[in-house]
């Protein structure tokens, strides 16, 4: 394949990949645009999908933006191809997130390793086993996440304690906010009524928590889902916290670069994961989130993380809906 040559198949099959990555409750904020004579792809926030209640200031849309974006820089690495990534090109035009210019073949990038998690990676709201995951992985996690300039920090002592406390207290802050309540139903699912293409579907919801210190967010909110069971969660949950040095949108789009990266390492090693962004979405609830300690990084995902079930994947829509192409 020559530097000229990207037809429409292959940057179908790219973004198809990029739209893999998780984003906040599935909503899939992102288009695509490709431009044949340039050889760039242009990645913008779908606005339509946004969600002004519980993400206020688009954060969480950036973040899911940016792990869709390392979705594609990998695919690209997958195929042997260089490529040029451009966040937030014109100050002018907030939406638009980033460009990805394809360029020449190259032998190696260790991005391509991480093809093939992909499609494994998924988001898993059941419990985990008590297994410890091992310090080395934990480093390996780390690492993966400082590559994309971010910060990976496991949870231990009173950090913990404090981190799952303000879970539970924006939890109850959301089932008291109508707005938010409507939000968040608003991107439920019933599988069996719904032709399903984004949102988190009743199948996804896991069992509703009946012990354990481990977050579980209840997607079905006050109402009963018929059959649907209940479960102990994990007494030591294993949460870590994703940072970054600044908070404007360049590093949330960082972030979620990072975010992905660490999840597809994860995957490759076994890990299942699933996030707890409750506290996130109350600003005065996110800034206690950081180490009391050094009191430095704005946090920018909480995730938990271990040794679960492979639940089945939530849904994606068509390529079609997403992507566009110049000329």
């Amino acid at each position: 394949m020559s530097v000229q040559t990207i037809d429409e198949l292959t940057v179908t099959g790219l973004v198809s990949d990029a739209t893999a990555a998780p984003s906040m409750h599935n909503a899939q904020p992102w288009l695509f645009r490709y431009a044949p004579g340039t050889r760039i792809i242009t990645m913008s926030a779908d606005l339509s999908r946004a969600m002004p209640h519980e993400d206020r200031d688009g954060r969480g849309l950036h973040v899911g933006c940016g792990a869709a974006l390392l979705n594609l820089r990998v695919a690209l690495a997958h195929l042997g191809r260089r490529c040029e990534t451009t966040l937030l090109p014109d100050p002018s035009a907030p939406g638009l997130l980033a460009t990805v210019r394809i360029g020449s073949p190259t032998a190696t990038d260790a991005l391509a390793e991480l093809y093939p998690a992909i499609r494994e990676r998924h988001t898993s709201r059941f419990p985990f086993a008590e297994r410890e995951i091992p310090p080395a992985l934990r480093d390996t996690l780390g690492g993966a996440a400082g590559l994309e300039g971010a910060e990976l920090t496991f949870l231990s002592g009173p950090h913990l304690r404090s981190v799952l406390d303000l879970i539970a207290d924006a939890e109850g802050y959301s089932l008291m906010d109508p707005d938010r309540n409507a939000e968040r139903a608003g991107w439920t699912r019933n599988s069996r009524a719904d032709v399903t293409t984004d949102g988190v579907p009743d199948y996804a919801f896991g069992p509703r928590k009946r012990g354990g210190s481990a977050p579980a967010r209840d997607y079905a909110g006050l109402d009963a889902v018929k059959g649907r069971p209940m479960a102990d969660f994990e007494d030591r949950p294993q949460l870590a916290l994703l940072s970054t040095a600044a908070d404007e949108p360049a590093d949330w789009l960082r972030a979620g670069q990072a975010l992905e990266r660490l999840l597809l390492v994860a995957t490759r090693h076994g890990l299942t994961s699933s996030f707890a962004t409750q506290a996130l979405e109350w600003s005065d609830l996110r800034w206690l989130l950081r180490d009391p300690v050094s009191g430095s990084g704005h946090v920018q995902m909480v995730l938990r993380l271990g040794y679960g079930p492979r639940e089945p994947r939530t849904p994606r829509r068509s390529v079609h809906e997403v992507l566009t192409f110049e000329g």
